[in-house]
């Protein structure tokens, strides 16, 4: 899943992956995260805002560093900004909370969702997708995550499983 995200930064021309990637990639690549959002005109209107990052409103990201301002969480050499590293982290601590060694999809997506400066989060309202509601849902779903394989360089070493790539 990260190895997509990186492809979509660099095929973006962005320097470090943002929260805006890593949906995408978990979109893409994570059969319980799409399942998340149904198969309705949302979806639709999803996918279709994350695709016009390089012809259109997501230029205007380019060359900037997503971050909400909070204390910075940098991952040296992995190329995250400060709120996806922080997202990783706190997917891997989802995990461990529930007594799940391997972080999946649904934690990372879950972690994506918390920081409201986060361009998933911008992408998403733009979908009209409200993440408070969102996060709520997939808080109601923690314990029984299953699905979609670990997502690869979740953590400090957890994970790993990368099914994605």
């Amino acid at each position: 899943m990260v190895s997509g995200a990186r492809r979509r930064a660099v095929r973006d021309g962005d320097r470090q992956i943002d929260t805006a990637h890593l949906l995408h990639s978990l979109l893409e690549h994570d059969r319980d995260v799409y399942a998340v959002f149904g198969d309705g005109p949302q979806i639709a209107r999803l996918l279709g805002y994350l695709v016009q990052r390089t012809i259109g409103y997501g230029l205007r990201w380019q060359g900037t560093v997503e971050d909400s301002g909070a204390v910075p969480v940098m991952r040296d050499g992995e190329g995250f900004s400060p709120l996806a590293a922080s997202a990783m982290e706190h997917a891997s601590r989802r995990a461990a909370r529930r007594g799940d060694p391997q972080a999946h999809g649904i934690d990372l997506l879950a972690a994506i969702v918390t920081d409201p400066q986060a361009r998933a989060v911008e992408v998403l309202a733009r979908a009209g997708v409200d993440a408070t509601t969102l996060y709520a849902r997939l808080d109601e779903r923690r314990d029984a995550c299953v699905g979609g394989g670990g997502v690869g360089g979740v953590g400090d070493g957890v994970g790993g499983g990368d099914t994605a790539r």
